[in-house]
């Protein structure tokens, strides 16, 4: 029996973000989270739209209201992996389309940390995790100082 030879993926090293450099860009992350979360949903009701299409009796009008269904859901979707690529080409890695939820890497003593980029916080960034964290989990901004204030002082 013949294996497969798996595709190798390149691997590719992620852009770490100071605190800065995220705060500078939360416009521009609430432009393009919103406009991935338009899409979304867009796709969605265009795909519920097309399914309950396809369950009835065809007829001339339903054939035109198909076809058109799935124009819009095509455009949705692609509308949504642009936004997708937006976002993945500056390192910042969607988390739940429906609420506006990304998430940016930066460096946390010598672990890898996540942004919590939040489209309805109004602060945008509504908080972080370490990368080991439960994936719902959220520590304040706040604790970012203290940590580090903690853990860069003198050993006693």
């Amino acid at each position: 029996m013949k294996r497969r030879a798996r595709k190798k993926r390149k691997l590719r090293a992620i852009r770490l973000w100071s605190l800065p450099q995220a705060d500078h860009a939360v416009p521009y992350l609430r432009s393009v989270v919103a406009s991935l979360r338009d899409s979304w949903l867009d796709a969605q009701k265009e795909r519920l739209r097309k399914d309950r299409l396809a369950k009835e009796k065809p007829d001339r009008s339903h054939l035109m209201a198909m076809e058109d269904a799935k124009n819009e859901y095509s455009k949705a979707r692609d509308s949504v992996q642009d936004a997708v690529r937006e976002l993945r080409r500056i390192d910042v890695f969607p988390l739940d389309p429906i609420h506006g939820t990304v998430l940016i890497p930066f460096q946390k003593e010598d672990n890898l940390a996540w942004y919590v980029f939040d489209l309805f916080d109004e602060k945008g960034l509504a908080g972080w995790r370490y990368h080991q964290d439960p994936i719902e989990q959220r520590r304040p901004m706040g604790e970012i100082d203290k940590l580090s204030t903690q853990t860069s002082g003198p050993v006693a």
